[in-house]
C-alpha cells in the first residue's frame, strides 16, 4: 500500500497535473511557443527546463511542444520563413526549391555548401517568421485550452452535483 501511495505522490509532484486552469493553459501555451519556435531541436529540453523552473504542468508543456507534428514542420517553417522574408524585405532565391531538391537527392557536400550559401540570407527571416508564428499560435493555444479546461471542469462539477 505504501509503495503505491509513495509512487502516486512522486508522480503527482513530477507531473504537476493538479493546477489552476490558467496555469495549465499557460503550460500548454508555453509548450506551443517552444514547439513552433525557431529553436527546433531544443524545444523539448527548453520546455522541460521552464516547466520545472516555474513548477508548471509537465504533461501540458509536452503536449504543447509536440503539437508541432513532423508532417506540419516543412509547411510551417517554410511559410514562417516566407513571412519573415516579406517583413524584412529579403528576396528568396528564385531556384531555392530546385536547389534544395538537388542537394537532398545527390547528397554531396558541395551541393549542401551551395545550398547553405543560398539559405544564409534567409536565416533572420526564419528566426523572425517562426518567432512571430510561435507567439501567435501560443496565444491561440492559451485562449483555446483555457476555454476547454474551464468547460471540462464545469461539466465535472455539474456531474458531481447531480449525484
Amino acid at each position: 500500500m505504501e509503495t503505491s501511495s509513495t509512487t502516486r505522490r512522486w508522480l503527482h509532484q513530477l507531473l504537476h497535473t493538479h493546477d489552476t486552469p490558467q496555469r495549465t493553459a499557460f503550460a500548454y501555451a508555453l509548450g506551443v511557443l517552444f514547439g513552433f519556435s525557431p529553436l527546433l531541436g531544443l524545444h523539448t529540453v527548453l520546455g522541460l527546463v521552464f516547466a520545472f523552473a516555474f513548477n508548471l504542468n509537465r504533461v501540458a508543456v509536452l503536449l504543447g511542444i509536440y503539437s508541432n507534428l513532423p508532417w506540419i514542420l516543412p509547411a510551417y517553417y517554410s511559410l514562417a520563413t516566407l513571412l519573415g522574408a516579406a517583413i524584412l524585405r529579403v528576396k528568396v532565391p528564385p531556384n531555392l526549391l530546385r536547389n534544395l531538391q538537388t542537394a537532398l537527392a545527390q547528397a554531396s557536400w558541395a551541393d549542401f555548401r551551395q545550398l547553405g550559401h543560398a539559405l544564409t540570407p534567409l536565416a533572420w527571416a526564419y528566426v523572425l517568421g517562426s518567432t512571430l508564428g510561435a507567439l501567435v499560435l501560443s496565444l491561440v493555444a492559451y485562449r483555446g485550452s483555457l476555454a476547454m479546461i474551464v468547460a471540462h471542469r464545469r461539466r465535472l462539477e455539474l456531474a458531481k452535483q447531480a449525484k
